[in-house]
């Protein structure tokens, strides 16, 4: 075999096993992108996720209310598979599957509003979730880390009674990072360690008895 066919087979072959395992990756990834079970049977967490990733979920884990918090992408089309283009609305695989699909648009980084009173969206959200009929609940945004875990941190403190040290505890210890590519990274601290939780006026019953786990 000559050696330019040689070089060539050994190229081809050093190609083909990075590309499989990183092609096979990212389809995984994009598929359940930074799922994660917060309160089981009741809350739970994610990124953006394909079509088969939103249908797997729903059916295994008996989701009723999925709330998108991506005010860039109201009603995002999705992929059915990573290697398709996006081709169906996330409230179209809701609708399919019976699934209440709600936008919020968390627009906290107002500093003039939100370190000191609750914003509007946080009030909706509470309304969401102080409503029995929602659950399972499944909340998402982009890449599931700032948006959905200052809201999932949110949950913790007014449906659970969590500390602000354990709500931002869990906030770090799933992809929450001080050196993460935005600059809201600060405010969200500071709007959590400002956050009053209603518990703190007047009682807060969780609409549905809830073991504490870690």
């Amino acid at each position: 075999m000559p050696a330019w066919m040689r070089w060539t087979l050994a190229l081809l072959i050093s190609t083909m096993l990075v590309a499989v395992p990183w092609i096979f990756y990212r389809s995984t990834y994009a598929y359940s992108k930074r799922f994660r079970e917060v309160t089981p049977g009741r809350f739970y967490r994610c990124g953006q996720l394909t079509a088969p990733g939103f249908r797997d979920v729903i059916q295994q884990f008996g989701i009723r209310t999925i709330i998108n918090l991506q005010n860039e992408a109201p009603d995002p089309f999705i992929r059915e598979s990573y290697f398709q283009k996006p081709s169906i609305r996330e409230s179209e695989v809701c609708a399919q599957l019976g699934v209440k699909y709600i936008l919020l648009e968390p627009d906290l980084l107002n500093a003039e509003e939100a370190p000191y009173g609750r914003p509007k969206v946080i009030e909706d959200y509470l309304k969401i979730l102080d409503d029995p009929n929602a659950y399972p609940v499944l909340i998402h945004c982009k890449a599931g880390l700032h948006r959905t875990g200052l809201l999932t941190a949110i949950y913790r403190m007014e449906y659970e009674q969590w500390s602000l040290g354990e709500s931002i505890r869990e906030l770090k210890a799933n992809g929450f990072g001080d050196d993460a590519a935005t600059e809201a990274n600060a405010y969200i601290v500071q709007y959590l360690q400002k956050y009053r939780p209603r518990s703190q006026s007047k009682p807060v019953v969780p609409a549905v008895p809830v073991s504490r786990t870690r």
